[in-house]
């Protein structure tokens, strides 16, 4: 049972990897919805990152998340 959690662990990395760009486009419209609606109250927000930087983090998580899965099903195995 551990190593299915793991290699699903490991999938939801390459997944992250793969679909990096609409998932960061669709958190960053949900930010900027936030970032108007708190502006209009009145509460002073910093500008939010660029877009290639959102999509770079994005996909350094997801690398991330699947290299040490990686790490961890292959010190399992040994």
């Amino acid at each position: 049972m551990p190593m299915v959690v793991e290699i699903t662990r490991l999938v939801l990395g390459l997944l992250i990897a793969l679909f990096h760009r609409p998932l960061a486009d669709f958190v960053m419209e949900q930010e900027r919805s936030l970032v108007v609606l708190f502006r209009s109250r009145g509460l002073a927000l910093p500008p939010l990152p660029r877009t290639e930087l959102v999509h770079d983090v994005y996909f350094a998580g997801g690398i991330f998340i699947a290299l040490i899965e990686l790490a961890r099903i292959w010190s399992m195995v040994r």
